[in-house]
């Protein structure tokens, strides 16, 4: 990049937190700010990156949105890392791609597959990028989770870059190379950690799955909400608490 100014997040360092819950949905971070967060601010609306700052249990926190896909996904990392944020937990929606997950289950990331190329390649063109969360981080969003529900599942996703390209037989595929559910951004958030040098995990809730009958409709934000609220204390929980023990590798510049 020539610049590391951010151009869409028009906000001050001071105006977020060093933690932030990122999110895809705009009202799920108003939903979060509104009842989960004390004291809390909108401090930023330009270009639909809605931004709020306030306290959970005495820990400021950071809730943004990053909107659907990786393109858009990595503006907003990239921002927030540029603003000062160092670790980030995206809490999201997935589509389950094995029968053992129901509507409203957890998913704790544990990697992020995704096709080579698209966002990330723009970034590493030459290769395949890892996509990898940070492990002590993910390790405590899992124990958190489950203190919330005992439906949780850990395990590796796929990133896809476009919604509704999946065929009959995209989830038989990547369901027999072990991925467990489909969303949008976490291959991204994970390998802009990477690239960048900031923390990452993210717990999805499933809202379809795309192998059981009665099951591959999608449900929306007001079906999932008694899901997502749970979920949303588990990844609030975790940044209040968590104390780094894995230090991070600290890259060249280039």
């Amino acid at each position: 990049m020539s610049h590391r100014t951010p151009q869409h997040i028009r906000v001050k360092p001071e105006d977020v937190a060093d933690r932030a819950v990122v999110v895809g949905d705009p009202a799920r971070a108003k939903f979060i700010a509104d009842n989960l967060l004390e004291d809390v601010k909108l401090v930023n609306e330009e270009r639909g990156y809605h931004v709020y700052t306030g306290y959970y249990k005495g820990q400021r926190i950071t809730v943004a949105v990053h909107g659907i896909g990786g393109p858009s996904a990595a503006i907003l990392f990239e921002e927030l890392h540029m603003l000062g944020v160092k670790i980030m937990v995206r809490l999201g929606t997935c589509g389950g791609m094995i029968p053992e997950l129901d509507i409203g289950d957890f998913v704790v990331a544990t990697g992020a597959a995704y096709n080579c190329g698209g966002t990330i390649g723009a970034y590493v063109p030459e290769s395949c990028m890892v996509s990898s969360p940070t492990p002590d981080l993910t390790v405590e969003l899992y124990k958190n989770a489950k203190k919330q529900t005992e439906r949780v599942f850990a395990g590796p996703v796929f990133s896809s870059d476009a919604f509704y390209a999946e065929d009959p037989e995209f989830a038989k595929r990547w369901a027999l190379r072990g991925v467990i559910a489909v969303e949008m951004e976490a291959a991204t958030l994970f390998a802009l950690g990477t690239l960048r040098g900031f923390r990452t995990a993210a717990l999805l809730v499933v809202a379809d799955n795309l192998v059981v009958p009665g099951k591959q409709e999608l449900k929306h934000h007001e079906e999932l909400q008694e899901y997502v609220n749970k979920a949303a204390k588990a990844v609030l929980e975790t940044l209040a608490t968590y104390t780094p023990i894995i230090p991070l590798y600290t890259r060249r510049s280039f």
